[in-house]
Order: structure tokens, then sequence, then C-alpha cells
């Protein structure tokens, strides 16, 4: 059990431990006394095989979703999916390097990470930003390759975040040292904001959120916070007219003669689906009401016309998995550092997966921000790729894990040849 002096997050990770039987359960292996949930590598291959398929959901609605809305401007039907799966093996073998890396060498690339999202960001109000024909200018033009900085800058932060916090966990409970990671956050968000993707800096501020009450942070402290967070939402809603009028038509969708279709259109997808869907390729929705939305706020309603609800449940078990895998790794790594990393990269994936699934459902206003390892969008692909890698890399860090990695490599592999000559000699 845990004592008085551990934090909410270290209390709420040890009452899920209990409530999962995370501790090893009672199942067993067939022919091993070894508990199923005590497995060295189990964390690890859950997050392996559920990143995995949803990547590869991901790369098969990237065609369905996209392809008319790729010909209506002219384009290949192909053209967004072969970028995406571009990107899905650049991604790929950046989160295969990322889930070697140890703890000193992910630290050192999360401060480069940052400075180098920074200077993206900054760069976006030069002459190489673009707003790629989405309304916001917050994407940044280098020749050939289009990237959206603010996606790579959620990845630097929360890894330069869990950084400083493991660093100084013991001086925490004094606000003067809650200053600096507070400006490290503080920086980026601005220049998010001021490129107009309010749903980025929602995202951000939730990652910071679940990283500040990983830590423990004194509730007094959270609560001021969360106050001034609400607030610079509502202002920055009421005082950009396109964001008022989506949260407008959220709370009345028909009042509105110039109501989008978008939400309507969602729900109708996800209706018409029924048990198995319509078929791969066969979604009505993305030919109109959904149409610049059907690969991206919307992908989540496209998926369900096709793939019905079991496809709809399948993505959200993987995520579920995902998110269960996470909070285990968080809770058995072997460091601060680690620990932080690894719920924080959870809280962020999961997050971000509500809220996108979230708008499709109409439980919530449109947020703008993509269903991670599935939407369309280069930059979104590649982080949540990467940070995946890492949560790998945290998962072979536990101590049950790095102990079993560490005996196979000394032990070496199975040489059969003694085998083959023990039997001959009998």
């Amino acid at each position: 059990m845990p004592s008085q002096s551990d934090g909410p997050f270290d209390r709420l990770i040890a009452w899920l431990g209990h409530l999962l039987r995370l501790d090893g359960g009672t199942r067993k292996v067939a022919g091993s006394d070894r508990p199923l949930l005590s497995l060295a590598l189990l964390d690890y291959y859950v997050i392996l095989v559920a990143t995995i398929l949803l990547a590869s959901i991901g790369a098969l609605m990237s065609l369905s979703s996209s392809s008319v809305y790729a010909q209506s401007q002219d384009l290949s039907p192909y053209y967004y999916a072969q970028r995406q799966v571009l990107f899905l093996v650049v991604g790929g073998g950046v989160a295969a390097i990322a889930s070697r890396l140890r703890e000193r060498w992910i630290r050192i690339a999360g401060l480069a990470a940052y400075a180098a999202s920074v200077l993206m960001l900054i760069l976006v109000f030069t002459p190489l930003g673009s707003d790629a024909g989405k309304g916001n200018r917050n994407w940044l033009a280098l020749g050939p390759v289009t990237l959206q900085p603010s996606e790579f800058a959620k990845l630097a932060l929360v890894i330069a975040g869990s950084s400083y916090l493991a660093a100084r966990r013991e001086d925490l409970g004094r606000a003067r040292h809650l200053v600096p990671y507070l400006l490290m956050f503080a920086v980026p968000v601005i220049l998010i904001i001021a490129q107009g993707d309010l749903g980025t800096v929602m995202i951000i501020g939730a990652v910071m959120f679940a990283q500040m009450w990983a830590f423990g942070i004194r509730l007094r402290y959270l609560l001021g916070l969360m106050v001034l967070a609400a607030g610079s939402v509502a202002v920055a809603v009421a005082t950009r007219p396109s964001r008022m009028r989506r949260v407008l038509l959220f709370l009345s969708p028909t009042d509105s003669p110039d109501a989008s279709q978008q939400p309507l259109s969602a729900i109708f997808a996800l209706a018409s689906g029924g048990w198995w869907g319509v078929g791969i390729g066969a979604s009505r929705q993305k030919w109109g009401g959904l149409y610049d939305g059907a690969q991206n706020d919307y992908v989540f309603a496209v998926l369900g016309e096709e793939m019905g609800l079991v496809g709809t449940m399948a993505v959200i078990v993987l995520f579920a998995l995902l998110t269960w895998a996470g909070i285990r790794v968080a809770m058995r790594s072997s460091s601060q550092f680690s620990r932080a990393l690894a719920a924080t990269i959870t809280a962020w994936t999961a997050i971000q997966a509500v809220m996108n699934m979230g708008v499709a459902l109409n439980l919530f206003p449109v947020f703008g921000v993509p269903l991670p390892f599935i939407s369309i969008g280069g930059s979104a692909l590649i982080s949540n790729l990467v940070a995946a890698g890492l949560l790998l890399a945290c998962a072979r860090g536990e101590r049950a894990a790095a102990k079993y990695l560490d005996a196979s490599r000394r032990s070496g592999p199975l040489r059969v040849t003694t085998v083959v000559d023990g039997g001959r000699r009998g």
C-alpha cells in the first residue's frame, strides 16, 4: 500500500494495480507457474502490437477517407494515402531508434527537440509559414515538405517537462521552482495560439496538468492554473468568430442556416455502419457532408460507417490497451523520469483520442485535433509514433524487463549443435 507521502499519481496507480491485479493476477500461462500479467515484456509487446495495429488501420483509412477530398482538389485519389504511408515508414524508423534509447539520450534529445520546435514555430511567422489551405497559419513549408511544428512541440514538451520535474521532485512544493517549468510551456503555447490553433493548445494544457498531477504538485497550484487556463480558453473562443461559431453550432446545431453539415453527417455515418459496416471504401458521407473533415476531425465517423460497430470498438479497445499498458509502465519504471515520461505519453495519447472520437460522436465541439495514428497528417503521425517508441523504451527499462533482457544477453542464443551432438552420443 502507498505511504502518506506518495503523490496522488502514486496512490491512483497503486489502487489501479490492486483493482486490475497488475501485481501479477491469478491467471497462469499454460505449462508455467508464472502469472500472466507479471511476464517481463508483457507491457512492451502490448504497446508494440497495439501501435502496429492502430497504425495499420490508419494506413488503410488514409486511402478510404481521403480519396474523395483528393479528387476534389484535382489530385490522384491515392495522393494523401501515399504521403501517409511514406510518413508511416519514416516515423516507424525513428520510433524503432527511439525504443532503444537510454534515459540519458532521451533527455538530451528532448532538449534538442524543444529548441528545434520553438525555432520552427517562430519560422511559421516568416515567409516560410503557410496556412496549407486550412485557414490557420500554423504550417511550415520547406520545399516539397510541409510540416506542422505544433505537433512536434507536443512531443518535445512531454520529454522536456518530464526531465525538468524528475530532476526537481524534492523542490516542487515551492512555487518558485514551478516558474521555469511553466515558462517552458508558455513559450510554445503563446506561439501556437498566435497561429490560431486553439485545439493543440488545449492538448498541451491537458498534458501539462497530467504531468504536474503525476508528480504530486499541490492541489491549490493546479486549481489556480486550471481557472486561469479556463478563462484564457473562454477569451480565445469569444474573441474569434470562427471559434464562437463552432461552440454555438454545437449547442444549437439547427438554429443557424449556416450550420455545418459535418456533425450531422458524422452521426449519420456512425448510425448507417451497423454492426459490420458498409465495407472499406464504401462510405457515403465522405462524398458530401464530411468533406475535408473525413480524413482528420471525423475520420472515426468514416471508420464507423465502413467498419461498423465492430471496427469502432476494435479501435477503442486498442487505445484502451495502449493506455492500460502505459499505466503499467509508469507504475513499474525504475526511475522518476521514466515514470513521468510513460505517464505523460499515455495521458497525451488517451486524451487526444477521446477528444477526437468525442467530436465524431457529437459530444464535443470541433477541436481540430487528429486521432492518433489514424488521421491524415504526417507531422502528427511521426510525433505519435516516436512517442510510442519512447514508451517502448520505458517498457524495456522496467525492472523485470531490464533484468530479463540482461539475462538474455548474458546467456546468448541456444546452441542447436549441442543438442544434436548430445543425441548422437546417446
